[in-house]
């Protein structure tokens, strides 16, 4: 038996589902969840549109209703289907977040079709933290699932047939399922235990443990892999790898808005943002936009950050056959990625609305001047723009960096033009050695608020 067992308390686990139409498939689940972890605390949370009374349910529709939402069940049964998804997903949101509050979750899963994967993964995303693990089964698992994991780190199973009655297959998928969530489960308790352990015991509490790590987040694109890998390395050998450590996101649309929810919780304290490929997306209508926000989190929070314009030379799309017909229309560029992902290259107009966003949310935003920087690799925002490449179009380059310079003048922020192409490693170390100076410009100011506050204590005694 794991240490750790002998001191955790039981497992705890929320499923949540409409038991209205799936109660004999969730108590399955809860059955299998039980034959794993007998002593395991379950509580069922029914998100179902018609009260069931069952005394496997923890938290009937009725209770829910009356504790997180201001409608009662006869009221919602006269709703329409929409009005009724709404309502359930904000009380099952509001739930959620009252357990995670007052008691130990480790774990949540659910099962659903397109309604009840939506109205779960929704709560599951607007209620719980990275890291907590959460699954769902679903029959929408196979296809896009953007809409239902978003930002998030949840999982979702496929069911292979509907989660409709009981049978072989789906007996066998939502065995699975119990396995899973319990190994994520007793996976997750043991982390927390042992980070308990460790803060509380004071013989870890070593000075070089005393020692926050700086969290430093990095946005990167296929095309901008390089740079990153230079980044990452120079950042590791200057601070240390008992010093920091370092995120790296996707910038696919949710990777930024991933990067971005941890910068609002205060879970990122630098940043340098060289993939901003995500504001090309948002401004031509690409398949990978991370919304109009983008840039905003790190901007109000203050943090030290590097932005640069990295792939802001290209819009993302699917298959070839999937780029609209305008594009063709105006013989624009276009570059095969793979088989997933076609590339348009932006255009004059385009570059300087994009550069004319980045610059907006900076002027409107930017809490701390000071330190914030924005670098632009006039020789290739991608290597495909690159003097003689494929995409290389030096007035829509100019395009963009003016409209940066332009929109930024007088702010304070400082604006570099570096003739490297973004994949240099040159570049790459400049980066990382502007955002060093930056971390130490903040932590300077700190330390003297810091004395300040002692000064000003001191004098009152």
């Amino acid at each position: 038996m794991d240490s750790h067992n002998e001191t955790a308390a039981p497992l705890s686990i929320v499923i949540l589902g409409t038991c209205d139409t799936k109660l004999c498939e969730l108590l399955y689940l809860r059955s299998q969840i039980l034959s794993h972890v007998e002593d395991a605390s379950i509580t069922l949370i029914d998100v179902g549109k018609t009260p069931i009374s069952s005394p496997a349910i923890s938290i009937p529709q009725n209770d829910l209703l009356s504790n997180h939402a201001s409608t009662s069940p006869s009221e919602l049964s006269t709703m329409a289907r929409s009005q009724v998804m709404q309502t359930m997903t904000e009380a099952a949101t509001a739930c959620l977040k009252h357990l995670y509050s007052k008691t130990a979750i480790h774990g949540v899963i659910s099962i659903g079709g397109s309604g009840g994967t939506s109205l779960t993964s929704t709560a599951m995303r607007r209620a719980l933290p990275f890291l907590l693990p959460k699954l769902i089964v679903s029959t929408m698992a196979s296809g896009d699932t953007s809409p239902f994991v978003g930002e998030s780190d949840i999982t979702l199973m496929y069911s292979i047939v509907d989660i409709a009655g009981s049978n072989g297959i789906l007996n066998g998928v939502l065995g699975n399922a119990a396995g899973g969530i319990v190994g994520m489960a007793h996976a997750f308790q043991k982390r927390q235990l042992s980070e308990s352990q460790n803060h509380d015991d004071p013989t870890t509490q070593t000075a070089p443990r005393l020692q926050k790590k700086l969290k430093i987040g990095i946005t990167m694109f296929g095309v901008t892999t390089p740079c990153v890998d230079t980044i990452r390395h120079h950042l590791l050998t200057t601070l240390g790898l008992d010093s920091c450590e370092i995120y790296i996101f996707h910038a696919t649309g949710h990777g930024g808005r991933a990067m971005e929810r941890l910068i609002s919780s205060s879970a990122l304290d630098a940043i340098i943002d060289l993939t901003t490929s995500e504001v090309a997306d948002e401004i031509v209508g690409g398949v990978m936009s991370a919304g109009p926000h983008r840039l905003k989190a790190g901007l109000i929070a203050g943090i030290p950050q590097i932005i640069s314009v990295g792939a802001c030379d290209l819009v993302n799309f699917g298959p070839r056959n999937t780029v609209p017909q305008r594009f063709l229309d105006e013989g624009r560029k276009l570059y095969e990625h793979n088989a997933s992902v076609t590339l348009v290259r932006t255009n004059v107009d385009e570059c300087k609305r994009i550069g004319g966003f980045i610059a907006e949310k900076i002027r409107e935003y930017c809490k701390r001047p000071d330190l914030v920087q924005v670098v632009l690799p006039t020789g290739g925002m991608s290597p495909l723009s690159k003097r003689g490449e494929v995409y290389a179009d030096e007035e829509a380059d100019e395009a963009i960096f003016d409209a940066v310079e332009e929109g930024l003048r007088g702010t304070g922020v400082e604006v570099v033009r570096d003739e490297r192409e973004v994949n240099d490693e040159g570049f790459g170390k400049e980066l990382a050695e502007r955002l060093v100076r930056l971390i130490e410009v903040e932590e300077r100011t700190r330390k003297e608020e810091d004395f300040d506050k002692g000064n000003v204590g001191g004098s009152m005694s």
